[in-house]
């Protein structure tokens, strides 16, 4: 395809089909090789803030190019830019081609004031929404609230799996009828940009459909996936940081994560041996 395919408007796209068979089959092959996390909300480490309770998140994630663990607060400029962007394993390849065709269409088609100088889909969340085991019983977790992405410039994000509701509300507004409803469907593409969509409107998955009785890799334990949803978005560079050049106590927050994912992964097994190395050469 030469061009994003039924355009709303210069910083609204919705393109079903976009991952072909051969991509898709891909993706799902390197799925199968990934151990998610299932996060702590905060520190497990020292106690929530106050007026909080500590919690285990909604559903599993796994994180590409930099992990925003949650205990160490997510990605919200000015306040919190740095020390919260841990840098992570690359894009497979399969990915990396996907967001290639993305980033060069976003700044052919979307209005140059929407996409900052600098800006490429460096990040990707990696959501698994489905059901988790609770005493016996399957409960759904395949939803996501109402928020906004604070990282700048479009978004973008594919679907695998069961078509999802996907929704953009006014702020403050919640009984009022949606902006805009979109069901993604499975091999989608959706990207958004520019001050609505990005910065007026908060956006919300509202339900996932469970019509095919899919459970897609990888395996986790206590959970069935039915719905896959990658999220890519755009971190300065410089705001990208090694473990190993955390400040200690964010350090010493998401260690037992990376050491969990050091189990399965070289490149979280060699930042923890980097990040070893350096608290053994610091001075005492």
């Amino acid at each position: 395809m030469l061009g994003f395919a039924r355009v709303r408007d210069r910083c609204y796209v919705y393109e079903p089909g976009f991952v072909d068979d051969e991509a898709s089959a891909e993706i799902l092959g390197w799925l199968a090789t990934l151990r998610p996390l299932w996060e702590m909300r905060y520190s497990t480490h020292r106690p929530p803030p106050s007026g909080k309770e500590q919690r285990k998140l909604l559903r599993p994630v796994y994180w590409l190019g930099n992990w925003q663990f949650a205990c160490l607060g997510y990605y919200e400029p000015p306040r919190r830019a740095r020390d919260v962007a841990v840098t992570a394993e690359p894009f497979p390849a399969v990915l990396a081609r996907l967001v290639a065709i993305v980033e060069r269409r976003v700044r052919t088609e979307f209005p140059p004031s929407t996409v900052p100088r600098r800006w490429h889909l460096n990040t990707c969340l990696v959501n698994f929404y489905g059901d988790r085991l609770e005493g016996g019983r399957e409960v759904d977790a395949a939803r996501v609230g109402e928020h906004r992405d604070f990282e700048p410039g479009p978004v973008a994000s594919i679907s695998l799996g069961e078509r999802a509701r996907f929704q953009f509300v006014r702020r403050g507004a919640r009984d009022a009828p949606p902006v805009r409803t979109q069901w993604l469907e499975d091999r989608s593409l959706q990207v958004f940009g520019g001050p609505l969509w990005k910065d007026d409107l908060l956006h919300r998955v509202q339900r996932v459909d469970d019509k095919r009785g899919l459970d897609l890799p990888p395996a986790i334990e206590g959970f069935r996936t039915r719905r896959v949803n990658f999220t890519f978005r755009y971190v300065p560079d410089e705001h990208v940081v090694p473990f190993a050049k955390l400040p200690a106590a964010a350090r010493d927050d998401v260690r037992d994560y990376v050491a969990t994912l050091a189990q399965h992964s070289r490149f979280f097994a060699s930042a923890l041996a980097s990040e070893a190395a350096v608290r053994t050469a610091a001075p005492r």
